[in-house]
């Protein structure tokens, strides 16, 4: 196999990877986020805010990786 090829084969797998990871990631955050606000209705919106600070960084990750993945496609 090329070496083209298996740079665009890691750039796909990491492109995949990266997008399943940040949404678990998110998901699992709103979960909590969820549980937390039902229990507590009090505290709605310190939750909410760090919630959306959380997924905010998240996203940032994931933009990251996704940039990485680009890279190594368009390096081959």
């Amino acid at each position: 196999m090329e070496s083209i090829g298996l740079g665009y084969l890691g750039a796909g797998i990491g492109a995949g990877l990266v997008t399943i990871g940040a949404g678990l990631g998110i998901g699992k955050l709103a979960a909590s986020a969820m549980e937390g606000s039902a229990r507590q209705p009090s505290a709605a919106g310190d939750i909410r805010t760090s919630m959306i600070i959380a997924a905010a960084l998240i996203e940032g990750v994931a933009l990251f990786g996704e940039a990485i993945c680009i890279l190594l496609a368009i390096k081959s």
